[in-house]
């Protein structure tokens, strides 16, 4: 027993310094993280910034020096200037991206990264001015609606902004946060996985952003998201009341909904947005392992590598290469072989809104009523659940347009009710008690298309 005692303590110390090593504490605080990246900022000269996809930078990795994994959700990793984006992105004075953590869809421990936008005014804040500083984020939801992880935000706003509306929000003094929402997996179409990864992304942007001038005690938050970014921001807003409880949001706006994902799978087969299929059953399963193993072994050999090679295109892309096929006619058993148990659990858990919380906040939900991307009564439904559990809701019907010229047809309408929620104007313009359905007549894009 005498020689067991030095052997036991000299493995106690071995495992307290294991434990030591893997600290749930960060090496660096916020400011040091902060410092370092500006201190990065300054000394790279112009043009010396390397543009990387997520799938070959070695910065969207998670840490290596600490057990990440322990953190609180919403905890910032590491934080990096992104000097490019204020070529791309009108109206922004600078922009840092922010690598948290997050919880997938299996609810273990992840990470996300979220792109924070300063908005231009912000250079007159000072400690002698508040009243010039920003007091509201709003964390924009865009759809990227692709398995592949190099499509990521972060990385194609370099390219561009596709529908000028973070400009425009940045012109109004938010900050703007564009989450990757699909995570390091490019989890696109699962539901919980972008709800989790939006939440935390405002937990992430609240820790920072008053180090950067935003009025923490007048701070509001809102949410928006149109299409596949609509997907984001709704999950979101279920999923808060049980994920993010202390998180007060002022407000979510979404348009274009797809509450059902078996529903706009059938939707889609054989139209022109046909190519949306496979990088949604791609992108959810693989937050599911046994549905991803079945749905690559039920293709058939001769398409498989079709099917597959999505997993290297933009929505866009595959939408093109996609256009009017019958998609389970890439699948041996065809239908059948979408409506299996696997792949039933998986719909269950991240494809079927409405299920996991009732939002607390205000919502405003736009769709238009002929939308060719997912049923009407699908949305009808699911305004109708919640507003029978008390849920506000201002949800309009448009009478005019399809799935893509409703996110500019309804983007007057967005802007104007996401600046009450943020101003705090909204009780004195809209109802804040039970829910207002109309029916709404606004034509204004004839020209938007599929990828335009």
């Amino acid at each position: 027993m005498a020689l067991r005692i030095p052997f036991l303590l000299s493995l106690w110390r071995s495992i307290l310094l294991v434990a030591i090593s893997t600290s749930a504490i960060p090496l660096k605080t916020l400011d040091e993280l902060i410092a370092d990246a500006d201190a990065e900022f300054a000394a790279t000269p112009a043009g010396g910034f390397p543009l990387l996809p997520p799938s070959r930078d070695p910065w969207y990795r998670a840490p290596t020096t600490y057990d990440w994994r322990q953190t609180d959700p919403g905890r910032v990793l590491k934080i990096r200037r992104a000097p490019l984006l204020n070529q791309t992105i009108s109206n922004a004075l600078a922009a840092y991206q922010l690598l948290y953590r997050s919880t997938d869809s299996q609810y273990n421990a992840s990470w996300d990264v979220t792109t924070l936008f300063i908005p231009r005014w912000q250079a007159r804040c000072s400690a002698s001015a508040p009243a010039l500083c920003a007091h509201a984020v709003l964390s924009y939801q865009l759809p990227y609606d692709t398995c592949d992880v190099d499509a990521s935000p972060s990385f194609g706003l370099h390219f561009g902004e596709p529908y000028g509306e973070i400009g425009d929000a940045l012109a109004l003094g938010w900050f703007v946060a564009v989450p990757d929402y699909e995570g390091p997996l490019a989890s696109y179409a699962a539901g919980v996985q972008a709800g989790h990864a939006t939440l935390d992304g405002v937990r992430a942007v609240l820790e920072v952003a008053g180090r950067f001038g935003l009025r923490m005690d007048q701070a509001k938050v809102a949410l928006w998201g149109y299409s596949g970014g609509a997907l984001a921001s709704e999950w979101a807003a279920e999923l808060s009341v049980q994920y993010a409880p202390k998180l007060a949001i002022a407000g979510v706006a979404v348009g274009g909904l797809t509450p059902n994902v078996t529903s706009v799978t059938a939707y889609l087969n054989g139209r022109a947005g046909a190519g949306l299929i496979p990088q949604g059953l791609l992108g959810i399963a693989t937050q599911h392992p046994d549905a991803y193993g079945w749905i690559v072994s039920r293709l058939k050999p001769a398409l498989k590598g079709a099917f597959l090679s999505v997993r290297g295109m933009t929505a866009a892309q595959s939408i093109e290469a996609f256009q009017y096929q019958n998609i389970y006619g890439y699948f041996v058993g065809g239908y059948r072989d979408l409506h299996t148990r696997v792949m039933e659990l998986m719909y269950d858990v991240d494809g079927y809104m409405g299920y996991h919380g009732v939002p607390r906040m205000p919502m405003f939900i736009y769709n238009a009523i002929h939308d060719e991307l997912s049923d009407i009564r699908d949305v009808d439904e699911l305004v109708d659940r919640f507003c029978g559990v008390g849920a506000n809701i201002l949800y309009q019907r448009n009478t005019v347009g399809s799935h893509t010229q409703e996110l500019v047809n309804g983007r007057g309408r967005a802007f104007a009710w996401l600046r009450s929620v943020l101003d705090g104007s909204y009780d004195q313009i809209y109802s804040s008690m039970g829910c207002t359905v109309q029916n709404v007549t606004y034509n204004l894009a004839p020209w938007v298309g599929w990828g335009r």
